[in-house]
């Protein structure tokens, strides 16, 4: 009789069958000499257990502490769209445990609500933010007229569905990661993390459903959320919904030039950089170029001090400008009245628009209370524009924006996606359009072409300039 215990976020596996057991997935067990058992982690149990099934041991298991939720019922009619029907079907073929890539402000949180109401088990949902968790919270309450636990935001509650950062997920599935039976990783791109990662690892849950508009990362990471949450099972992209389900949109880029000034400064600045690169063999062109970019200012000294200095001069001064400021007050004139969000690559240049033109600034900095103002007071229309660095690319409910400005903003396909998908909340007759500010003498365009690699960009970008 082989026999299973939950320790500490681990698998404990004894038993006169063991050997047998382990010999036939030996790459899932660690004999752990300490409690002379065979130890595995939590993650692998759905597998163990489906192993030990198809070589009919006879089994014991006191790791699992949940049960059905047999009286959990939607308590509002629930009618899925035609993508959320596709997503779902697609994850149940998955043998409930797999990954939908869904767009932003697609839905993805009514396909966890039928995913719930189909499995009727204890459930936890993890989130990168506290927007979020709010936000998930009230939907769960709302579509099944129960107590929703929460972990994170000063709040320590657990119930049979509850929401939970990924911070706080990771503090605490050590202890009860026995609890739930189907785990929902929201914004599942975070979850590879080398720290958030845990939170799934030391869950025993044997169904998973990851959401996210952007899944992939790297190979590593997206072989880590494969391992923790299941294969990509479907992929709906922006441009395949139909009008209703998103807002309809456009993509404008504005060609802007540097000042006589900044574009000195620039050249001069990105000389000494690209020298330096040229110098020390060093190509940018991926995450290990950046790395030995590092490793050549650190073994280079003053030099190498220099270089990386300029470096950073010449980034700052493409990414910001005189001519975008007067750019993005010249699009506040003409979107009067619309609700606007500002989106800056970080928060100096965010603080500059906002003194500018007396403007909310919203960052990590900003508290909870004054954060949740800003929001209010942008939905209801009383301050219908927003700047931001980085905090609102992702987990903020706000259908009233249509106008996105990009002042500036990284490479990366995902950051872009997200900042798109803040302003396509279909609401009646709304029509949104994203700006992208880009001063065209610097490297900026690399920037631009890079993130337009994804298809959402593709069929929607104008070029035509409003200078």
């Amino acid at each position: 009789m082989i026999e299973t215990v939950f320790d500490n976020g681990t698998l404990l596996w004894s038993g006169g069958e063991m050997a047998q057991l382990a010999a036939a997935v030996p790459e899932k067990f660690k004999f752990d000499e300490r409690v002379m058992s065979f130890r595995s982690r939590a993650c692998d149990y759905a597998a163990i257990v489906q192993k030990l099934r198809s070589l009919q041991l006879d089994f014991t298991d006191k790791a699992c502490d949940f049960t059905p939720l047999n009286d959990l019922k939607l308590q509002e009619t629930l009618i899925p769209r035609p993508h959320q029907k596709t997503a779902f079907e697609a994850w149940r073929n998955s043998g409930y445990r797999a990954v939908a890539s869904l767009p932003t402000g697609s839905g993805k949180t009514i396909l966890a609500v039928m995913a719930i109401a189909r499995l009727k088990r204890s459930t936890l949902v993890m989130v990168p933010t506290i927007d979020l968790l709010t936000q998930w919270a009230n939907v769960l309450e709302r579509f099944f007229g129960q107590e929703i636990g929460m972990w994170g935001g000063g709040c320590n509650k657990t119930c049979d569905i509850t929401v939970a950062t990924y911070n706080s997920a990771v503090l605490k599935m050590e202890f009860y990661g026995n609890k739930f039976a189907f785990i929902v990783a929201d914004e599942c791109h975070h979850l590879p993390g080398a720290a958030t990662r845990q939170a799934a690892q030391w869950a025993i849950a044997p169904y998973r459903l990851g959401l996210s508009a952007t899944p992939e990362s790297d190979p590593e990471r997206d072989a880590v959320l494969t391992d923790l949450m299941g294969d990509i099972c479907c992929r709906i992209q922006i441009d395949e919904l139909t009008s209703g389900v998103l807002a309809d949109y456009d993509v404008e880029t504005i060609p802007l030039e540097l000042t006589a000034q900044e574009q000195s400064e620039y050249m001069l600045n990105r000389k000494i950089y690209t020298d330096f690169l040229h110098r020390h063999h060093v190509i940018m062109n991926s995450v290990q170029a950046w790395r030995n970019f590092i490793l050549e200012v650190v073994r280079n000294g003053a030099e190498g001090r220099r270089a990386f200095e300029a470096y950073l001069t010449q980034k700052n001064i493409a990414r910001g400008g005189e001519n975008k400021l007067r750019m993005v007050w010249e699009l506040l004139h003409r979107h009067a009245g619309d609700r606007i969000i500002i989106f800056t690559a970080d928060n100096a240049r965010a603080y500059e628009i906002g003194r500018r033109y007396l403007l909310p600034v919203l960052t990590h900095h900003t508290k909870s209370a004054e954060r949740k103002s800003m929001l209010e007071n942008f939905r209801s229309g009383d301050c219908p524009v927003l700047v931001s660095s980085k905090v609102l690319n992702e987990g903020v409910d706000v259908p009233e924006a249509n106008v996105g400005i990009i002042v500036s903003g990284g490479a990366g396909v995902r950051e872009h996606v997200q900042r798109l998908g803040r302003i396509l909340r279909a609401k009646p007759g709304k029509k949104a359009i994203l700006y992208e500010l880009v001063n065209a003498s610097t490297s900026e365009l690399n920037v631009l072409a890079r993130r337009r690699e994804h298809r959402a960009y593709s069929s929607k970008v104008g070029g035509t300039s409003v200078c």
